[in-house]
């Protein structure tokens, strides 16, 4: 294992954003990382795991304790059976299933981070989810001192939300298992509406998985959420804000704010979102409040590109970015009653 002392966190965050940590371990193995979890828990010792940095908000002030950075690698597929690494670079391995002629994550193409991060936030975007194709997570369980497997069905899934991340302080993800699909080489069925278009299909539809990728990739592109190191539009952490889910009643009374401020006409997004709920979208609530591409007159801006990302003009800070968020969610629930929640963890901050 790696250690470094008043070691800068900023780097390691796609945000580039926040102060050191007191200790940083990068651990290799499965075997280093469990052996770092425990020795900070055996001392006492705050710990602080980061994967690929795409999800985090670290303060200013830093992390007071131990930053665990998980480098693990490992890509094994079996037929269908993908098992990952946690620290494997997600956008990496979902090329590497599509050139293997597999379906089921090929819409989760571009998104930047770990594959151990993925089922904590049950990560999703064009139509897929994660949560549809994982298996089985292995974890070290700091309660017990133990390594678990824990199936699908005991995860916890739901909208950008998992048993791992309900309980942030207990698991450590170490590899995920995915199953994937053989459709000679063709995408799942087309979920999302923006790809079909973009494609020519109808949702539904199948296309090469190959094509798919390239698609979203170039959808996400557009919208500054794939990694560019020259782009400022990408130094963020893709959607801020969750897509808000409301009940029936809470919608209606959405709708009446939304019509009285917009006009009789206007009708906002509804999508289903389970038994008795709908979900809208926070970028739509976030434009409509006045919050457009580019906003902001200081370091921490809406991105040129999409509304739903924050971002590091290049001198931010993390307060700076944190009043703009603060900014942009009081607004929309000024003009409409809705409160948007941050996506990314924050470390030592909260909005």
């Amino acid at each position: 294992m790696q250690e470094l002392h008043d070691a800068p966190l900023a780097p390691l965050t796609t945000f580039r954003l926040g102060g050191p940590a007191t200790r940083l371990v990068t651990a290799t193995t499965d075997d280093e990382v469990i052996a770092a979890v425990r020795a900070a828990d055996d001392a006492g010792t705050p710990l602080l795991i980061i994967g690929g940095g795409s999800n985090l908000v670290i303060g200013d002030k830093g992390f007071d304790g131990t930053a665990l950075r998980i480098a693990t690698r490992g890509f094994a597929l079996d037929g269908t059976a993908l098992t990952l690494a946690a620290g494997e670079n997600w956008s990496d391995a979902v090329a590497r299933t599509v050139e293997a002629g597999l379906a089921g994550v090929e819409c989760l193409a571009g998104i930047p981070g770990s594959a151990g991060a993925t089922p904590i936030q049950n990560v999703g975007a064009y139509g897929q989810e994660v949560s549809a194709t994982i298996t089985e997570v292995v974890a070290y369980d700091r309660r017990v001192g133990e390594t678990v497997t824990i199936p699908n069905e005991e995860c916890g899934f739901s909208y950008r939300h998992s048993r791992f991340k309900e309980h942030p302080d207990r698991f450590v993800v170490l590899r995920v298992r995915f199953a994937l699909e053989d459709a000679g080489g063709l995408s799942a069925p087309l979920k999302y509406p923006e790809t079909a278009r973009a494609l020519g299909v109808e949702a539904g539809d199948r296309v090469p998985a190959a094509v798919a990728r390239e698609t979203v990739l170039a959808l996400r592109a557009g919208k500054g959420m794939v990694l560019d190191p020259e782009d400022h539009d990408t130094w963020s952490a893709g959607s801020f804000f969750t897509n808000p889910i409301l009940t029936e009643a809470e919608y209606a009374v959405f709708v009446r704010r939304v019509r009285d401020r917009l006009g009789p006409d206007v009708a906002p997004p509804a999508f289903p979102a389970g038994d008795g709920l709908l979900k809208t979208s926070a970028a739509w609530l976030i434009d409509r409040a006045g919050f457009t591409k580019g906003y902001g007159s200081g370091p921490a801006r809406i991105s040129t590109k999409h509304t739903l990302a924050l971002t590091n003009r290049g001198a931010a800070t993390t307060e700076d970015l944190l009043a703009l968020a603060r900014e942009v969610r009081d607004g929309v629930h000024a003009a409409f009653g809705v409160t948007l929640v941050n996506e990314p963890v924050t470390v030592g901050v909260s909005l």
